[in-house]
């Protein structure tokens, strides 16, 4: 029986460097005999990110499933939505950089729960809007708030899992943006018809609340948490680079290959996710006739499917690493697969009158990007050190959402244009990953630890 006060005792000592070890033929013996054995802590807090990015990607969506109910109440364009997207995406913009630094610098745990608080608050402040300009408000509040999301959970799978269970522990929390996807329109509609389109928007605030309180109960760094045992810890450190952390200025990361791979693949790609986040509704709305209430269906099978994606695409380089590939050709050979998957989206409009084939179209493409974005956030902790992934992941995230930013408006203006034509907008989006994914394998011809 293990007694309090022997947590950490080990054969060997390991050093206190914040999250780095070298691993020696004694701690080596550890994690073997570790290693027949379950551990579930590192789960327990991967399933915490998991109800993160659920409620992160349930209130970004209330929105975009209310959309044409709000339209017709408040007398909104699409190009008048357009800019209402626009506001999110500029907040997201800005503040992913910063709240990259804030995280490397203060930690996980307390930024973390900054985060969700201020997306919580700026989610129940859309039930107070009016006006377009009061909606783009809130969801610029709810932007600043939601841009911490992705770096604290990448740099907490850092902290938390070593290489060879990181893809698939990111597939796992990210598949929750698909399950918030999913749970919006079962959850919206029903609150929605039944205490009003605003009441939506508190509800899902209450989520975020509950959430923050779970986070400062569990959450702990490795080497500070009471429940972890000795033998669990040396299986997470098992693979650490002996580097100390530090502060890495950003025009210095910025001069590595391995940043902008990622920087570019998210301002390629990300615009393509938000698209699906925030017109699929008024797709399926003037395509197929669906109003709010019908919408449920054809989007819980298509966010459905991007959960199976998420990890999926987590577990296929896994099993790649498992099965003796390098690591640069397991990432790549599963970031190619999602490519490809993609681009059968590009004929959705020949669907016809077929509803259920375009859903399965998008839902091929919806899973397909979960896969490439399990591995393309992998690529991060794969290629820097711990206290430069919550930076990195920030200068991505900054990309993804320059990226959505841009695009936002433009759908807006073409669709008023064109009468709600959207043939060329899936036929880009089916092609966008085969390009992000030339343009990162000539970036990085293969993936190793930068040195900075």
């Amino acid at each position: 029986m293990r007694t309090p006060g022997t947590r950490r005792e080990l054969t060997v000592e390991l050093p206190e460097a914040n999250g780095f070890v070298s691993t020696t033929p004694n701690t080596e013996r550890s994690v073997a005999a570790a290693a027949g054995k379950v551990y579930p802590l590192r789960w327990y807090i991967c399933g915490l990110l998991f109800y993160a990015t659920t409620v992160n990607y349930l209130d970004r969506q209330v929105l975009g499933l209310l959309k044409p109910v709000v339209s017709r109440e408040l007398g909104w364009h699409e190009a008048d939505y357009g800019w209402v997207v626009f506001a999110f995406q500029g907040a997201y913009a800005l503040m992913m950089p910063l709240v990259g630094r804030i995280i490397d610098r203060i930690g996980t745990r307390l930024s973390y729960a900054l985060a969700v608080l201020v997306w919580s608050v700026a989610s129940m402040s859309h039930a107070l809007a009016r006006t377009a300009v009061q909606f783009a408000a809130a969801r610029f509040l709810l932007g600043v708030g939601e841009a911490g999301n992705f770096p604290a959970a990448i740099k907490t799978v850092a902290a938390w899992f070593p290489k060879r269970e990181r893809a698939l522990a990111t597939g796992i929390f990210n598949s929750g943006s698909n399950l918030g996807a999913l749970l919006a329109p079962l959850f919206v509609p029903f609150v929605a018809e039944h205490f009003g389109w605003r009441v939506s928007f508190l509800a899902t605030g209450v989520l975020d609340l509950l959430w923050v309180v779970l986070w400062l109960a569990m959450y702990r760094p490795p080497r500070e948490h009471p429940r972890l045992s000795a033998e669990e810890l040396a299986l997470i450190e098992s693979d650490r680079s002996a580097e100390p952390p530090r502060a890495i200025p950003y025009l210095r990361l910025l001069g590595t290959r391995a940043a902008w791979a990622f920087l570019l693949g998210k301002f390629l790609t990300d615009p393509v996710w938000w698209f699906y986040l925030f017109w699929l509704p008024g797709f399926l709305n003037r395509k197929y006739g669906l109003e709010l209430a019908r919408l449920g269906p054809p989007l819980v099978a298509i966010y459905l499917a991007a959960d199976v994606g998420s990890i999926g695409g987590g577990w296929l380089s896994s099993r790649l690493l498992a099965r003796g590939y390098s690591l640069t050709r397991a990432r790549k050979a599963a970031l190619l697969t999602c490519a490809l998957a993609v681009v059968p989206v590009s004929a959705v409009m020949r669907a016809g009158g077929n509803l259920w084939l375009a859903a399965g179209l998008v839902a091929l493409a919806a899973a397909a990007h979960q896969g490439w974005s399990a591995n393309l956030f992998t690529l991060v902790s794969d290629t820097f050190p711990s206290s430069a992934v919550g930076s990195v992941v920030g200068l991505g995230g900054l990309g993804g959402a320059v990226g959505g930013m841009l695009v936002a408006p433009a759908v807006g203006y073409w669709l008023d244009y064109s009468h709600g034509s959207y043939g060329p907008l899936f036929f880009l989006a089916g092609f966008a990953y085969l390009f992000a994914f030339l343009i990162i394998h000539l970036l990085l011809p293969t993936l190793e630890q930068v040195t900075v």
